[in-house]
């Protein structure tokens, strides 16, 4: 029997004796208590005051119990300051007080065992008081301090027990939490009134060097999550961490504080913005436990509780190689460039397996991507674009200084000014392969290419349009795409001259999109048809420009051969001739090819030179090129007589 067991049977059985020995009535059922029957009735039998109702005769059954009790209570209190026995710790994590110890003991015992609620009963004199009353325990315990259940006290404080709240204050029954229950009877399960997504972090190891003492309150800012959460381990080592969001309800915060009371863990909020005033005050209400607020940017002084605090900004989180080994079991990242929030969410399915890993990446952004932009699946490579060796290299050069970004700004020191991001611009008429060089640029780095939806972003509405762009720059942070802005001069145009409200705004817009630019991280490609209506603000943050112009007769006639694929049933073709004589961009090639591609199968013929010639001749009517069918005659009369 535990010791805490062994003086919560004693001074029940003192009361139970006083009982008998004022009362005339014996008590009947003493089972399941650390002194059996017998000696039990032994005891009783060689009280005084037998024969009546005598009050006097309490004061010679309580010094006949004194001397067991002492000692039972000075069991309890070395007990308590040692034993690894899961009540102990909570009695240590809780900071109670020598008489705390023996309310919450007291308490316990009660709840664990329905002989002792019988006997609590009888003492009370009520089968409807099976709990330890306010009475009771202030009768039991002494009248020393204030009441041990009161508000205010160690144990309610810490939420480890419970008190009606209705009824008159003497015989409202007291009780501890089950949780607690549950931790004495060896369950360690986290609370199921905490918030959503709680979880209990192992502590960190402690390093060899001394560190200062941990503060009542530690302040981390800056970088991701996970990077600020390792932080706080690192202060806090040798102590598990309580993660969890701002509770929402007294329910969830009496649920925090009761888990990290029980476990024994430094509790980690994770908030967005300053804490409220209940927040600020639940944890000036909890001194035993030690709190850190973690939050992507400083918190104001005023919002902050009146706790002894200490600060530590984050200014790394990038993922590093020992980062991705403790996660996927392997240094290599495959050119991924993540927080250590984001490989955290990426590991978290099978991360020994990389094919999975990949599959994460992808979807990193993509639940808050998707609406706002389309996914554009990169399949495409270099030998699908055809453009002069100039503007392929500079393409390459883009892959480089994207993929190269931690070496420079990392392990050879080039400050990331103003960000570590790459922005590029694709300027060129249309069909001239803007979007594909684009897609070939994600398809290398092996990223999600995401084109963004302009009649998604842009609002008539003041300052939706910014809000737009801000979840769409946010929801590329959460994961490594490339984010593409077709007709980007649609949003990034020349600020004008301020002439009415509409300007303003307009102006705005511009302002903070060039703000939002300067610190993303990740690779941004605007495409242009008319690269002078772009503002001069943001062709000085572009790190690569590609002039993407209209293909020669040599390159047309590469895209010819390329955009007929191997299953296509074409039959005497005159690439020489279509090249030569049809001087259009590779996006009205490929129309024209699924112009008479379409034409070839309704008819249930070949891809021929006459379709082809026809079909050409609807995408010159269609771009405004010829008012009427005449000027292709000769076309046809070439084609028909074989050249």
């Amino acid at each position: 029997m535990t010791p805490w067991e062994r003086f919560a049977d004693l001074v029940l059985q003192r009361e139970a004796a006083l009982c008998r020995v004022v009362s005339g009535v014996p008590p009947r059922d003493f089972a399941g208590m650390y002194v059996d029957d017998e000696d039990l009735d032994a005891i009783l039998r060689s009280l005084p005051g037998l024969d009546g109702p005598d009050p006097e005769a309490a004061a010679p059954v309580r010094d006949r119990f004194a001397p067991v009790v002492v000692r039972a209570r000075l069991a309890l209190a070395a007990w308590a300051a040692q034993s690894d026995d899961a009540l102990a710790r909570v009695c240590r994590h809780a900071g109670l007080t020598v008489t705390d110890v023996e309310a919450l003991a007291l308490l316990t015992a009660v709840e664990l065992n329905p002989q002792r609620q019988r006997v609590v009963a009888y003492v009370q004199d009520s089968v409807q008081l099976p709990r330890t009353t306010l009475a009771l325990l202030a009768r039991i315990l002494g009248p020393a301090g204030p009441p041990t259940a009161a508000p205010g006290s160690p144990l309610r404080v810490a939420e480890l027990v419970t008190v009606e709240d209705t009824g008159p204050w003497a015989v409202r029954m007291c009780g501890v939490v089950p949780r607690l229950v549950w931790a004495v009877l060896g369950v360690d399960a986290l609370d199921p009134d905490l918030p959503a997504r709680t979880r209990r972090v192992p502590a960190e190891r402690r390093g060899r060097g001394r560190r200062p003492p941990p503060p009542a309150l530690l302040l981390v800012h800056g970088a991701d999550a996970e990077s600020r959460r390792r932080a706080v381990g690192a202060e806090l080592a040798g102590r598990p961490l309580l993660a969890t969001s701002v509770p929402q309800s007294p329910t969830e915060w009496a649920a925090v504080v009761r888990e990290a009371t029980v476990a024994g863990c430094a509790v980690l909020l994770e908030v967005t913005g300053p804490p409220d005033p209940l927040a600020a005050a639940r944890i000036e209400a909890a001194p035993h436990l030690t709190f850190a607020l973690s939050s992507p940017r400083e918190l104001p002084l005023e919002a902050l509780p009146e706790r002894r605090w200490r600060e530590v900004h984050v200014l790394d989180g990038e993922a590093g190689p020992e980062d991705w080994l403790a996660r996927t079991g392997s240094t290599d990242s495959g050119g991924a460039r993540l927080t250590r929030e984001q490989l955290r969410l990426v590991a978290g399915g099978d991360g020994a397996d990389p094919a999975a890993v990949q599959a994460n990446l992808r979807r990193l952004a993509g639940g808050h991507l998707d609406g706002l932009a389309v996914r554009v699946r990169a399949q495409r490579g270099w030998d699908d674009l055809v453009l002069p060796d100039a503007q392929k290299s500079q393409l390459r050069e883009l892959v480089a200084r994207y993929r190269r970004r931690r070496t420079v700004f990392g392990e050879w020191g080039f400050p990331a000014i103003p960000s570590s991001g790459v922005v590029a611009l694709f300027a060129g008429p249309s069909g001239t392969g803007k979007t594909l060089a684009a897609e070939v640029v994600a398809r290398e780095l092996g990223l999600d290419l995401y084109k963004v939806d302009l009649s998604s972003v842009v609002s008539k509405y003041i300052g939706e349009t910014e809000k737009n762009l801000e979840r769409i720059f946010a929801a590329a942070g959460a994961g490594d795409v490339v984010l593409f802005f077709d007709e980007a001069d649609a949003l990034f145009g020349k600020r004008s001259e301020v002439s009415s409200a509409h300007d303003r705004y307009a102006n705005i817009e511009v302002a903070y999109l060039l703000q939002r630019l300067e610190t993303f991280d990740g690779l941004v490609v605007l495409a242009t048809n008319l690269q002078r209506n772009i503002d001069d603000a943001f062709l000085r943050r572009i790190g690569v420009a590609v002039n993407v112009l209209a293909p020669d007769e040599e390159q047309r006639r590469r895209i010819w051969q390329l955009v007929f694929p191997p299953g296509a049933p074409v039959e005497d073709l005159d690439l020489d001739f279509l090249a030569r004589q049809f001087k259009v961009t590779g996006g009205v090639i490929r129309n024209a090819a699924l112009g008479a591609a379409f034409a070839a199968a309704d008819e249930g013929g070949p891809i021929t030179m006459e379709r082809l010639v026809l079909a050409m001749q609807r995408e010159f009517v269609k771009l405004g090129h010829l008012s009427t069918e005449s000027e292709f005659a000769r076309y046809f009369d070439v084609v028909r007589s074989g050249r």
